[in-house]
């Protein structure tokens, strides 16, 4: 007995199949603005603590030839740790800056909120830091290579370009600006400076990495009195994001590194950097109520803790090198453990809360209490905006 289909019946079941592709393209299309709409600069947190992370590996594997450190790894062994964390790195870096990019063209909008957002305009230091740092961990390219020069050039101008911008609006917007905007992660700024001078110095560039470092440390100065006499700005960061307290220590960290850098020793003012940054290192451990709030729920916040640890063991490393003993050498091996935990555990958790990852509302963006204050023509007073 045959069955009868009629025409219509088949046209049904061909639309049928035809919807299906269709849904699932809107989908993804859904999906790629959803992920361009919530990401933001502030996810470079993670290829920071990876950029550190491998640097810190690559000395500790393989150091200079110079380098007092006493044991020695297989090359083979070397090679192989070093290129499977380096490239691992370079894909995080990589796959967020494509987003970042898609981003700027597709929600352009979105990227100059985050330019004028007193908090978020400090990430944007942070992708090009990445890039130096990705650049410098690298085990197959020397700071005396052509290629390493090239994309110096490209990774550390726009830092330049942004320290132009921000560093110029202290000084034109007025004697209460800075009190007003000032908060931890404007020493980003400062970072991206001194990663910079190191890379200089690495090259056999001495004038331009004293320029660097000159333009860092003198800003960070006067971050590190604002933020100290905690003036308005400074208390106007959400709980979640306190975890950005780590970078008081970080960026005297680095410094003491771009220094050792450009002074060929970890001398007396390399030691004095280290230690200002092992004292507040130590001052914001002792107060773990501080980020009692920010640990309650996993957010991309919890990053902000992984890289200042790696910039203070890189440190602790080179200050071992310089003065032995007991003591540094326990310094030393306490925190390259803790830097590596930190960022293990950090993995964990964010694989383990791939929803969390992304999450509907982002103090760094969506808070209304973290915009940039609006001023007069007087430039003699400053407002919040709502």
């Amino acid at each position: 007995m045959e069955i009868q289909t009629s025409p219509s019946e088949i046209t049904i079941h061909e639309a049928s199949f035809s919807i299906k592709p269709t849904v699932a393209k809107n989908s993804c299309k859904e999906l790629v603005l959803l992920v361009l709409t919530r990401i933001h600069a502030g996810y470079f947190r993670i290829t920071l603590s990876l950029g550190w992370q491998s640097l810190l590996w690559k000395i500790l594997l393989h150091p200079d030839k110079d380098s007092t450190i006493s044991f020695q790894v297989p090359k083979l062994f070397y090679i192989t740790v070093l290129t499977i964390i380096w490239s691992f790195s370079f894909f995080i870096l990589l796959l967020l800056s494509l987003l970042y990019l898609l981003k700027c063209a597709l929600r352009f909008h979105m990227v100059k909120a985050e330019f004028v957002h007193q908090v978020g305009v400090n990430y944007l230091f942070a992708p090009w830091i990445s890039w130096l740092l990705i650049l410098e961990s690298a085990p197959f390219v020397t700071p005396k290579h052509a290629s390493f020069v090239v994309l110096w050039w490209v990774f550390a101008a726009p830092v330049v370009i942004l320290d132009v911008k921000i560093y110029g609006q202290w000084f034109t917007k007025g004697k209460k600006f800075l009190t007003a905007v000032a908060n931890p992660t404007s020493q980003l700024s400062v970072v991206g400076n001194l990663v910079g001078a190191r890379a200089a110095a690495k090259m056999g560039w001495r004038e331009v990495s004293i320029f660097l470092f000159s333009l860092g440390m003198v800003h960070y100065l006067v971050l590190f009195v604002t933020l100290y006499q905690r003036l308005s700005g400074g208390d106007r960061i959400p709980a979640n994001l306190r975890p950005v307290f780590f970078l008081f220590f970080a960026a005297p960290s680095v410094a003491s590194l771009a220094w050792y850098s450009i002074a060929g020793r970890f001398d007396t003012a390399s030691k004095m950097l280290f230690f200002l940054s092992l004292f507040l290192f130590a001052s914001l451990i002792c107060r773990p109520a501080l980020f009692k709030k920010a640990m309650r729920k996993y957010n991309i916040a919890w990053w902000a803790y992984s890289y200042p640890i790696t910039m203070l063991a890189l440190a602790s490393l080179r200050y071992e090198e310089e003065v032995k003993g007991c003591f540094p050498h326990a310094i030393k091996l306490i925190l390259s453990v803790l830097s590596v935990l930190v960022l293990f555990l950090l993995l964990i958790f964010t694989a383990s809360n791939p929803k969390l990852l992304l999450p509907d509302h982002d103090p760094l963006i969506n808070d209304h209490t973290t915009h940039l204050p609006t001023h007069s023509t007087s430039n003699t007073t400053s407002t919040t905006t709502p």
